[in-house]
């Protein structure tokens, strides 16, 4: 006869995933990305954009908000204001009724046009695409650089937001406890041949495989190559 499942037993938490050593083994790395690539070939941003302005636009209202909440949004706001010009044009509180559907809107109404008039006051219109000046943008930190360097195939720059750093940790890619350092780690263990598309890979892999709460691992490319997979499973 089967005991009865209690109440505590039906509380009981997975077990946390085990601690994995770092660095990992190099050739498990190598296959990991060329089976990354093999599913996804061409990998890129799933956001709307049509130039470094509104790409970078577009990623900065991206935070704590979905891709096709914000492709909603600048469908119709690229259509009037797709230039810093037009942007200040707009002003904050013309910007903020075509973006209120995103979180934290109101702020990101304030960077978006204090990032445009400094486009246009420090950098005569053109917009930077180096790091340092792009970081320099109200609303524009390092991760946001990151991608914008990235999808423009400016810089190998591997952004870490929260599917990047949970994709790390689970494939033992990276053990730190902070993006920046998670960053660090992945720039030493991925090939430099992979370097260029990884972010996307990874991040990609985490959205719509490697999902946080219950992984899809019976659809996963990697698996056999997945050292926390016995605890996702489990």
């Amino acid at each position: 006869m089967v005991a009865p499942v209690t109440k505590r037993a039906a509380r009981t938490p997975r077990r946390a995933p085990r601690p994995l050593g770092w660095p990992p083994d190099a050739d498990r790395v190598e296959t990991i990305f060329e089976r990354l690539s093999a599913v996804m070939p061409e990998p890129k941003t799933e956001l709307t954009f049509t130039d470094p302005y509104t790409l970078t636009v577009a990623v900065a209202l991206s935070a704590q908000a979905t891709d096709v909440a914000v492709n909603k949004a600048t469908a119709r706001l690229f259509a009037v204001a797709d230039t810093p010009e037009k942007m200040l044009a707009l002003g904050e509180e013309g910007l903020i009724p075509f973006i209120a559907s995103i979180g934290l809107y109101r702020n990101k109404a304030k960077n978006v046009i204090a990032l445009s008039r400094l486009v246009l006051e420090r950098h005569g219109g053109e917009f930077p695409l180096n790091r340092a000046d792009l970081q320099a943008l109200p609303g524009v930190g390092r991760k946001t650089a990151s991608v914008v360097l990235n999808e423009l195939g400016i810089e190998p720059a591997i952004a870490v937001d929260t599917h990047v750093f949970r994709v790390a940790h689970r494939l033992g890619l990276a053990n730190a406890a902070t993006p920046d350092k998670v960053e660090a780690q992945l720039h030493q263990v991925v090939p430099r041949p992979w370097l260029p598309k990884a972010h996307h890979w990874l991040i990609l892999h985490g959205r719509y495989v490697c999902l946080a709460r219950k992984p899809r691992c019976e659809a996963c490319v990697i698996r056999d190559l997945c050292p926390s997979r016995g605890d996702l499973v489990a």
